[in-house]
């Protein structure tokens, strides 16, 4: 039997524990964080914790005393070892507000972490490099809730489906202005020239840990990265391609459309920061 923690209780993952009134569910009304544990550690801790508060304020929810990053990180751990996952593990926390219509809800959040084990392979990158094409029938705004890791997640969930069904290993978002903005489930980067770019926060991607550490971390191994707009004349111009988030890392891109791609640097990057 496997469990979740509801609002700092743990209970068994087949017991109901969200109303239909639940906000998150009516309208999309929370965040949520995925992450990864470790040898009983949540890896890029600082970082998930950061955005997600950094979220909840922009989307004034009314945060109590207790609800903070220690103790959240305490409820995951604990969870994870009564799941016995703790040594590698998938983590999602959910947070929402509260239950009731778009004018009678509460303010105050409530939250829900869920756990599972994860395959050693995550820790490696891909051998076998993806196959990309951009998603059609989405575009995404370019404001302030863009960079959320909101609840709201149907484009993404439609490009998935998109991927799907074309025999994809994911699929890219455009913004409104027509660009790139990042992919279902992670951040893009391109390499171009030894140059290392990504698409900046007001291009409507979402803000993801991974890549932050990335900016942060590259720079100091000696790379040199810029944050740059990304049409789809960028990506076939590129020489490498990869994607980045908090649970596989880097995965390079083998093809996009009629585009071919080596890995060569990615996999000496791969190298630097995961060795």
């Amino acid at each position: 039997m496997s469990f979740i923690c509801f609002n700092g209780k743990l209970v068994s993952e087949d017991v109901p524990v969200l109303l239909a009134a639940n906000r998150s569910y009516r309208y999309g009304d929370g965040l949520f964080e995925t992450m990864k544990m470790q040898k009983g550690e949540l890896l890029l801790k600082q970082l998930h914790f950061e955005r997600l508060f950094s979220g909840l304020t922009i989307l004034k929810f009314e945060l109590p005393v207790f609800f903070t990053a220690g103790k959240l990180d305490d409820e995951i751990k604990k969870l994870c070892q009564k799941n016995n996952c703790e040594a590698l593990a998938r983590i999602r926390l959910s947070v929402y507000r509260g239950n009731g219509g778009l004018y009678d809800g509460g303010m105050k959040p409530g939250y829900v972490i869920e756990c599972w084990p994860l395959d050693k392979e995550e820790n490696k990158l891909n051998e076998n490099g993806l196959v990309i094409d951009i998603y059609p029938d989405a575009r995404k705004s370019c404001d302030k809730f863009s960079n959320l890791k909101s609840s709201n997640f149907v484009p993404y969930a439609m490009a998935a489906l998109y991927a799907k069904e074309n025999e994809l290993n994911d699929s890219l978002v455009l913004n409104v202005h027509e660009r790139i903005c990042d992919s279902t489930i992670a951040n893009i980067f391109w390499i171009k020239d030894n140059l290392i770019f990504t698409p900046p926060l007001s291009e409507g991607c979402v803000a993801g840990v991974m890549r932050k550490y990335l900016l942060e971390k590259l720079p100091r191994l000696n790379y040199r990265i810029q944050k740059k707009i990304l049409t789809v004349t960028d990506l076939l111009a590129a020489d490498e391609v990869f994607l980045t988030n908090a649970i596989k890392g880097i995965r390079w891109m083998k093809q996009f459309r009629d585009k071919s791609y080596n890995a060569d640097k990615t996999v000496e990057i791969y190298k630097s920061l995961f060795p």
